[in-house]
């Protein structure tokens, strides 16, 4: 039985896919996704409330 290419971590793809899927549903707020804030303090806040909103949803 072959587990996939040499150096392949199953455990690690499954976390990084997970993370993965995080950052695609925060940019699915357009702020997040094109940066509009100038400041990096205020775009901090800007991914905190997108990922409040996410986190209240489900």
């Amino acid at each position: 039985m072959v587990d996939g290419p040499p150096g392949f971590d199953e455990e690690r793809y499954k976390k990084r896919n997970t993370v993965e899927r995080a950052i695609n549903k925060l940019k699915q707020s357009r702020a997040v996704a094109t940066r509009y804030d100038k400041r990096g303090y205020v775009f901090h806040g800007t991914a905190t409330a997108a990922a409040l909103v996410i986190w209240l949803r489900t």
